[in-house]
């Protein structure tokens, strides 16, 4: 592999190594239902900035790591991130010039659509779940995209100029 390659995949690697960890910390009880969801951030980011290289299929490996970290049903978390992950790469042009306001909206509803698909497929399985387990990551998710967003634009920056 290239070094020009390894140079632009070793910060989303490592991004989505550390999403995982904030994923399965534990968490007090009272906050664990506001727990951002990590990984579906990260993935519509790197899926945003770079659709050729984090796309549906990478979204299917990390949602499978996910499952398997959750011991929840096998794919459920992968179909959801596959689901989101295809929207934002059909639409990933479109939303580059989104203003940060504009994005957070558009995060908003992808996140909401993460959630319901979690749902559905928890629904048709008989798990029950609070409402707040699900518009807390939500939610949570929505208020920290802005701020995810600077931070992981300057590590893609950081990493492509080479410094």
């Amino acid at each position: 592999m290239s070094r020009d390659r390894t140079s632009r995949r070793l910060p989303v690697i490592i991004t989505l190594v550390v999403g995982l960890m904030l994923t399965i910390m534990p968490l007090p009880e009272s906050i664990r239902a506001f727990r951002p969801d990590w990984l579906a951030l990260l993935m519509i980011f790197w899926a945003m900035q770079l659709p050729r290289t984090w796309s549906v299929g990478s979204a299917w490996v990390v949602g499978i790591v996910l499952d398997v970290s959750y011991g929840t049903l096998l794919g459920q978390h992968a179909l959801a991130l596959c689901f989101i992950v295809f929207i934002t790469v059909r639409f990933h042009l479109l939303m580059r010039v989104f203003p940060l306001s504009q994005l957070s909206a558009t995060v908003f509803a992808l996140l909401a659509i993460y959630q319901f698909l979690l749902f559905w497929i928890n629904g048709v399985a008989g798990v029950v779940a609070p409402a707040t387990a699900y518009w807390g990551p939500v939610i949570t998710g929505t208020l920290l995209w802005p701020f995810l967003f600077m931070f992981l634009s300057g590590v893609r920056y950081r990493a492509s100029s080479g410094g």
